[in-house]
């Protein structure tokens, strides 16, 4: 088998018709709303039409495509300077959970419109005193004879304003503290017992933060997914396509910046010379560049995994490639930064907007002492360090 690294025809078209349809918003919509208290529900509607949103599902429920097409998709609209950071969520998280794990009612009531952005779901498995400890998950599910009730507390919980139900991650009231056995569910935003609190943030953003509260919230039977006794799989089935879009959006934040220091290191001239013909400036955008392709490539290997059901590769890939994105993503804002000097902080440019975005990236939605912690374990086989 030869290896091909030719992406063909058809994702060559849907990058030009993303790119399009991002250009038509652009970096300045995206931050006018932000900064406004507005949203990007009109892109966020014009790509669910145009077949982008939910393009990994299956096509019977309005998908087509793989994580190959949807990381595709996110990379290519923050590179036009308006990514989403809920596709991240509602088509990756979410609707590959209800795909592959889901009952057929359950599919039937949520993927089409997941693929067509007229739905939207959060996912809350963050908590305030297990952060990435997972195993430490307070939130908790009690049978009440044909209902579910949810306690618990989530937080970083992205886009509840905007989503018509959160699926939540939690345990079994009669599982076993300290022991991963995740369970789903499918809580409406409506549902009484929820309320969600919004989260103050430096970021400059349409999408926001919150901390979600979960009273005593019931739920009919058929809102669990799947089964409690496969919930570790069903959960990184979740996950692994996170972490890849999670690399796309850093991708696109880079691109953007990448695109803005070079553009000023051409036409900014001192002394009659562009500011780009100085090897102060070229050699450290170069090696961005280098950075970029390199965490590119990881994440197109990532999404490929994923798509063909690879799991635990998959996992690695995923995680390598969020590492290297984010990676790509600070230094390469950061060095556009300098490359416009003083004017990187101006609003004029669009550059210093970029700052806390990229610099979330190794944060969220797993740090890079985490990946590197999984990395080290599961890839170079040494010994677990908590």
């Amino acid at each position: 088998m030869t290896l091909d690294f030719d992406e063909g025809d058809e994702l060559r078209a849907l990058r030009a018709a993303v790119a399009d349809l991002g250009s038509r918003y652009g970096q300045s919509y995206f931050l006018e709303q932000a900064r406004s208290g507005g949203s990007t529900d009109a892109l966020w509607r014009e790509a669910g039409k145009a077949g982008f949103l939910g393009v990994n599902l299956p096509e019977e429920y309005g998908g087509g495509g793989g994580m190959v097409e949807l990381s595709l998709v996110c990379e290519e609209l923050g590179a036009a300077g308006c990514g989403l950071l809920m596709m991240v969520v509602s088509p990756a998280i979410c609707g590959t959970v209800i795909a592959r794990f889901g009952t057929e009612e359950q599919k039937q009531r949520w993927l089409p419109g997941l693929a067509d952005g007229s739905s939207i779901m959060a996912f809350a498995i963050t908590e305030p005193d297990a952060g990435s400890n997972s195993h430490e998950i307070t939130t908790t599910a009690r049978r009440d004879g044909d209902e579910w009730v949810l306690t618990g507390r989530k937080t970083w919980i992205s886009g509840v304003d905007l989503a018509d139900a959160v699926l939540v991650v939690g345990r079994l009231a009669d599982g076993p503290k300290g022991t991963l056995r995740p369970a789903l569910f499918v809580v409406p935003t409506d549902a009484p017992g929820l309320t969600a609190q919004p989260i103050p943030m430096e970021i400059v953003s349409p999408e926001r933060q919150f901390s979600v509260f979960l009273d005593d919230v019931r739920l009919p039977a058929d809102a669990l997914v799947g089964s409690p006794e496969s919930g570790i799989a069903q959960l990184f089935a979740g996950l692994n396509p996170e972490r890849v879009m999670a690399a796309a959006f850093s991708l696109g934040v880079a691109r953007l910046a990448m695109r803005k220091a070079t553009d000023y290191a051409r036409e900014r001239t001192v002394w009659g010379t562009p500011i780009g013909a100085h090897q102060g400036l070229a050699h450290p955008l170069a090696a961005c560049q280098i950075e970029i392709e390199l965490a590119r490539l990881m994440t197109q290997k990532a999404a490929w995994l994923i798509d063909r059901g690879r799991d635990a590769e998959a996992g690695l890939a995923a995680n390598s490639a969020k590492y290297a994105a984010a990676e790509a993503a600070a230094r390469t804002v950061d060095q556009a930064v300098q490359t416009h000097g003083g004017a990187g902080l101006a609003q004029e440019y669009g550059v210093g907007a970029l700052l806390v975005a990229s610099r979330l990236s190794r944060i969220a939605p797993v740090s890079r002492e985490m990946i590197l912690s999984f990395v080290a374990q599961h890839d170079l086989k040494l010994p677990r360090s908590y």
